[in-house]
This record gives structure tokens, C-alpha cells and sequence, in this order.
């Protein structure tokens, strides 16, 4: 049986077992007689989904609403005959999956369009587990998406890097974002794919010779050094991250540009081994200044944690160097999903569902749409700004760091740290020197807001800030000061007027 090969290889703990075996066969049974356009039959899709979800290290229960979650809008069984099954549990993740699947990438102004958006941000804030099944949806399809007619690839690829690349993003789910973007790249951007694969295809046979030097050469180092590593690896950069990177105006689409074409990844047994090989390692290959990125003491928001070097390596080449644990390394390819992985006892980690700041941004995501619900347009572009696009990591004067969206401001900072802080913003000092409020902030900047007594918000900050929750709390702010003048206004202006 399949299902039996799955639990075998992904290890699935006995008292899991029967709940995804059920879920399988309760699966096979509904798409009896279905096929995919591929000619497959059904089943194979969802066990698809089960296994990138077994990988990933996500629990029984959503590897089996992954199993089901086709089933209520494609054959004869309804979430009834799910909930009699298999509970309230496994028939919330279906619903949510249904619900954020709906996403359709046509008239993005649409109502519908729009609507949907905030069902999957409102989904995420109840339960992330429902957006990790799509994302396992969203690889399967775009996998096979070979033998879907032209003009639906595209919308689906479209959609791929638009929504749920970046989703994978944010979710810290890192190699999953490579995956679906180097999938959808050559279906969006045909020509322009071409012409990169024409430029790197010279290259890789040389990069793959190097990698080979450089693990020989590192192993070497590490072991005269005594530090132990569990894995030395090399990578060629994913292509659509690739062709990113060169439409910057500092690379002007020269590959010979870009530093990090080649990758190397460490992997050792604990936190002070990672500085150990870091320090080892810059002994011998001197390391470029400002390169140095320590993301262990101080991870990304979504909870990356690695140590970055870029170093001159043999040959006079640029090197990129991560250096990270097992543990650091399976949440930076998996990201959220590896906080439902097994440990090694075969027992869920302990606590992991509940790491309220891990999902602090979507409570926050959650928050603000509840708020722009007059403004379906606004929803929109605060979306895009606020969630799908790139992000940079700013610090408070004590070393706290604040997540932002690139082209964030002071005043976008300001709101960050706090809505009373925001409102009393009059000035800021950027790496400590004073700076104006529109001043664009920049990756690992400090950033000291100078504060008023009172608040001093002007209309013309709306036209400053680029974050949704920074706009939302300005226009609050002043909608509230408008009705205040006027109800001092309206007695007189009523008595004049008799």
C-alpha cells in the first residue's frame, strides 16, 4: 500500500498511523473513478500532498486534512461525512483549505477577489496548519502543471509568484519558496528565462567542480580545527532568485555581479560549534567587509536563524556561507511547519503550537484587515506591501528588531515599536544621525525615534508611510480629530444659523 511506504519513510509514530491510513483509504474511496487531466488517477494528488507534508515534518492530523481536502468540493462527500469521520479538527483545516482555494488571479480590484484574500489572512490567524496544506497543494500542482492548457498555466503560475511564493516566504519556509518560483518562472517570464539559462548553463559545470574543492576544502580546515560538522554542502543559486537579484541597478543583469551564485552550508551539532567554524573558517578566507550577518543572536522575525559570511575562497572567487544546526537548518527549509515535527522519540515537540510570537505578524495582519473593510482597494495594496513584499530588519536603540516591508520609512518604524510612540513622532536619528521622516530605511539600521509631548500627526504623513498598520493608526488618528472639531463647531455654528 502506498500510504503504508509514507508512514514507513517519514516514521510516522504507531498511535498516528491508523488516523492517516483512514484518512487515505476514506480519500481513495470519494475520487473513485476520477482522473486528473494527466490521466492519473485522483488519489495521486493528495498523497502527493501528504507526503510533501510528512516531509516538511507537519502532524497526523494536517497530513490526513491534507489526504481529504479535495474531497468536500470534488466528489459526492460533504464535510459532514468528514466531521462523522474524522472530527471537528481535520474538518476545520478542510473547510479553510476550500475556502483560501477559491483564490482566483483575475480582476484583482474584484470583490470576490479581494473577499477571498481576507479569508486566507483570517485563516492563517486561526490556524496556520490550513495555509501549510495549500502551499502543499500549490507544489503538487505547479509540479504537474506540464499537462494544464497554456492559458491556465499561466494564471496559475501567476498566481504561484505572486501569492503563495511569498506566503512561503513569510511562513520562513525558505526552500519551498525556491521551488515554486523556479516552477512558475519559465511559464511567467518565458524569454527571460531563456536567456538566463543560456548565461548560468556555462557556468555549472565549473560551479559543481567547485563545490567538490570546496567541501574538500572546508572538511579539511574543520578537522584540523576539531570542530565537528554533521553535513558540508554546495548549491547554485535558485534562477528565479537569480534573475531578481540581477535586475538590481548595482548587478545591470551581469551575472559576474553576483556574489553568491555559488552557496555553501555548514551544518554542525551546536550554537558554539557554528561561531567555531565561523572563526575557523575566516582564518584562511578572508571575509568581506559588511558581510558578516550573525542571525543566531539575533534571528529574523520569522524565526530564520543562521550565521551569513561572504569570503574571498580559493581561486579568488566570492563565496556565500551559511552556517547553522540541524534544528536551525530544518526551519530555515521548512520554516513554520518544522514546529510540528517529531522529535526523535517519535512524540510531538513539546509547546510548538502555541508560540504565540512566531504568528505575531499575523495577528497583526489580522488585525489591520479587520479595519480597511471601507476601503477593499486599500486592503489590497496593504496587502502586497504589508505581507508579499520583501522584507528588511530594523533595530530599536536596546537592540529589539522590527520587521518591515522594504521602502518603509521612520514614521512606519515608529508605528512598529508602538501607536502612542507613532504619534508623537517628530524626528528620528538613523545609525545616529538625524534624519528626515521620509528617509527610507535600510536593512540593520538603528533607528531612534525623537518624541513629542503630544501627538503631532499631519495629513501629510499619509503620503510617508508605506505600512498598512502605520496609514490605518494616522487615518484613525485624524478621522477621530475631524469629528472632535466638529461637534466644538456645530452648537455655534447651529445657534448662528436660528
Amino acid at each position: 500500500m502506498a500510504i503504508q511506504t509514507l508512514i514507513r519513510k517519514y516514521k510516522i509514530p504507531p498511535e498516528d498511523q491508523k488516523l492517516i491510513r483512514d484518512a487515505y483509504e476514506f480519500t481513495k474511496l470519494a475520487h473513485t473513478g476520477q482522473k486528473r487531466v494527466s490521466g492519473d488517477d485522483y488519489i495521486v494528488h493528495p498523497f502527493h500532498i501528504a507526503e510533501h507534508l510528512a516531509e516538511w515534518g507537519m502532524d497526523a492530523v494536517t497530513i490526513a486534512a491534507g489526504l481529504l481536502h479535495d474531497v468536500p468540493e470534488n466528489t459526492k462527500y460533504t464535510l459532514d461525512d468528514i466531521r462523522k469521520n474524522f472530527g471537528d479538527e481535520i474538518t476545520f483545516l478542510v473547510l479553510g483549505v476550500t475556502k483560501i482555494g477559491r483564490i482566483k488571479l483575475r480582476n484583482q480590484k474584484e470583490p470576490a477577489y479581494i473577499e477571498t484574500l481576507r479569508r486566507m489572512v483570517l485563516a492563517m490567524a486561526e490556524d496556520i496548519r490550513v495555509v501549510v496544506i495549500k502551499l502543499a497543494d500549490r507544489l503538487h500542482n505547479m509540479q504537474t502543471i506540464s499537462v494544464m492548457p497554456r492559458e491556465k498555466a499561466d494564471r496559475i503560475a501567476r498566481e504561484t509568484l505572486e501569492i503563495y511564493a511569498p506566503l512561503a516566504a513569510r511562513l520562513g519556509m525558505g526552500e519551498i519558496r525556491g521551488q515554486l518560483e523556479d516552477l512558475a518562472f519559465p511559464i511567467v517570464y518565458p524569454r527571460e528565462y531563456n536567456q538566463l539559462v543560456a548565461q548560468v548553463r556555462p557556468r555549472l559545470a565549473d560551479a559543481n567542480k567547485y563545490i567538490n574543492v570546496l567541501t574538500h576544502e572546508f572538511s579539511k580546515i574543520l578537522k584540523m580545527h576539531g570542530v565537528p560538522t554533521v553535513k558540508i554542502e554546495g548549491r547554485i543559486k535558485h534562477l528565479y532568485s537569480l534573475y531578481q537579484k540581477l535586475q538590481k541597478p548595482e548587478y545591470d543583469m551581469d551575472l559576474g555581479k553576483v556574489y553568491d551564485l555559488v552557496a555553501m552550508r555548514i551544518i554542525t551539532d551546536s550554537v558554539e560549534h557554528c561561531y567555531a567554524v565561523l572563526g575557523a573558517l575566516h582564518q584562511y578566507f578572508k571575509p568581506i567587509r559588511g558581510r558578516i550577518k550573525d542571525y543566531i543572536a539575533v534571528p529574523k522575525p520569522n524565526g530564520y536563524k543562521s550565521l551569513h559570511t561572504t569570503v574571498f575562497g580559493p581561486e579568488q572567487k566570492f563565496i556565500e556561507i551559511q552556517i547553522r544546526t540541524q534544528e536551525m537548518h530544518e526551519e530555515a527549509e521548512y520554516g513554520i511547519a518544522s514546529h510540528w515535527a517529531y522529535t526523535e522519540h517519535g512524540k510531538p515537540k513539546k509547546g510548538v503550537r502555541t508560540d504565540a510570537k512566531k504568528l505575531e505578524w499575523v495577528r497583526q495582519l489580522s488585525d489591520w484587515q479587520k479595519e480597511s473593510t471601507e476601503r477593499p482597494e486599500e486592503f489590497l495594496e496593504n496587502l502586497r506591501i504589508d505581507f508579499f513584499k520583501n522584507r528588511i530588519f530594523v533595530f530599536t536603540p536596546k537592540g529589539d528588531v522590527k520587521d518591515l516591508p522594504e521602502g518603509a520609512t521612520s514614521i512606519d518604524f515608529a508605528f512598529a515599536v508602538h501607536t502612542d510612540l507613532g504619534l508623537k513622532c517628530q524626528g528620528a536619528k538613523i545609525n545616529g544621525k538625524l534624519a528626515k521622516l521620509d528617509t527610507k530605511l535600510s536593512n540593520g539600521d538603528v533607528v531612534e525615534v525623537l518624541e513629542s509631548k503630544s501627538p503631532r500627526v499631519s495629513r501629510d504623513w499619509l503620503a510617508v508611510a508605506t505600512t498598512g498598520n502605520a496609514r490605518g493608526k494616522i487615518r484613525a488618528y485624524l478621522k477621530q480629530q475631524d469629528q472632535g472639531l466638529l461637534s466644538r463647531i456645530t452648537p455655534g455654528f447651529m445657534k448662528g444659523n436660528k
